[in-house]
C-alpha cells in the first residue's frame, strides 16, 4: 500500500507538470514571435507596411489598411533597401506586408529576415515586391515567386526577362474557394497591370487565376516558410484596384491568416 500511495502522488505531480509545459507550449504557439494572443479582445495585428524601391500613389494604396478594428500598421520607407533586417531583437510586428522593390540586402539581413518567418512572423507580398532581391535565391522560396527583372541562367534552367503590361482589363478567378483568405467570394473584374513569364515556387496553394493573354496564370497563393504563413498577391498597382471591394476583403483577410 505505501508503494502504491508513493507511486500515485508522483505520478499526479507528474500530470501536473506536464500540463503546465503544456499550458505553456500552446500560449507560445497561440501568440507568436511577438508575445501576444491575438485571440484576446482589444488585442490589434500589428503589420510593417514596406515600401520603396518603385514609386506608387500613396494616399489610396494606404486606405488599404485602414478601417479596421483588428489590424493596425506602420509604414517602414526602405532608405537602404533592406535596413529594418539590420537589428530584431526588438520586433514588435506580426505581419510583414511587402510592397517594395528593393534589392540589396547583406548576409545579415538574410539571415534576420528567414528568422523572423520561420520563427512565425507572417507575410504579405503585394504585386511589384515580386521584383525585389533578385540576387538573393531564397527570396523565391519565401514569397513563392519571382519577377526577373532581365534574362538569366540558373542551374542550367534558361529565365526569360518577365513583362508587364499596363491598364489591362481582366477577370481574378477564385481558383481555390476553401482557403480562409478566399472563402466566400467570387470572381471579380478589375482595371490593373499584369505580370508574365514570373518564375514560381511548385509547391504554391493557388488560390486566384487569371486566363488574360497578357498575364501568368497564377495571380495569389499561399505557402509555409518555417513557422510563418505567407500569401501572395500578383495584382495591386493602382487606385482602382485599391478601391475594389473584394481586393480590400483579400488583403485584409491574408493580413489576419498570416498572423496566426
Amino acid at each position: 500500500m505505501k508503494c502504491t500511495g508513493k507511486i500515485t502522488i508522483h505520478t499526479v505531480m507528474l500530470a501536473g507538470v506536464l500540463l503546465l509545459l503544456a499550458g505553456f507550449l500552446c500560449s507560445c504557439c497561440e501568440c507568436g514571435r511577438s508575445g501576444k494572443d491575438l485571440s484576446q479582445p482589444g488585442e490589434k495585428i500589428k503589420a510593417l507596411v514596406v515600401t520603396g524601391g518603385h514609386g506608387f500613389e500613396r494616399k489610396p494604396f494606404f486606405t488599404l489598411f485602414e478601417g479596421y478594428d483588428d489590424i493596425e500598421y506602420v509604414e517602414a520607407q526602405l532608405k537602404d533597401h533592406s535596413e529594418i533586417f539590420e537589428d530584431i531583437s526588438e520586433w514588435d510586428y506580426d505581419v510583414i506586408v511587402f510592397f517594395n522593390m528593393t534589392q540589396k540586402i547583406s548576409p545579415k539581413r538574410q539571415e534576420n529576415f528567414t528568422k523572423l518567418v520561420k520563427d512565425g512572423v507572417g507575410v504579405l507580398a503585394l504585386h511589384h515586391c515580386m521584383g525585389s532581391y533578385q540576387e538573393w535565391p531564397e527570396y523565391i522560396k519565401i514569397i513563392g515567386g519571382r519577377y526577373n527583372l532581365k534574362a538569366s541562367e540558373q542551374g542550367g534552367v534558361k529565365r526569360e526577362a518577365s513583362t508587364y503590361k499596363h491598364d489591362a482589363d481582366f477577370t481574378v478567378q477564385i481558383e481555390d474557394g476553401s482557403h480562409p483568405i478566399t472563402r466566400g467570394l467570387s470572381d471579380f473584374a478589375v482595371h490593373d497591370e499584369t505580370y508574365k513569364k514570373c518564375s514560381f515556387e511548385k509547391d504554391n496553394r493557388l488560390l486566384l487565376t487569371t486566363n488574360h493573354p497578357d498575364s501568368d496564370t497564377q495571380l495569389g497563393w499561399v505557402r509555409r516558410y518555417g513557422k510563418g504563413k505567407v500569401c501572395f498577391i500578383m495584382v495591386g498597382h493602382g487606385p482602382s484596384v485599391y478601391a475594389h471591394p473584394s481586393y480590400r476583403q483579400l488583403v485584409a483577410r491574408a493580413i489576419r491568416w498570416s498572423a496566426n
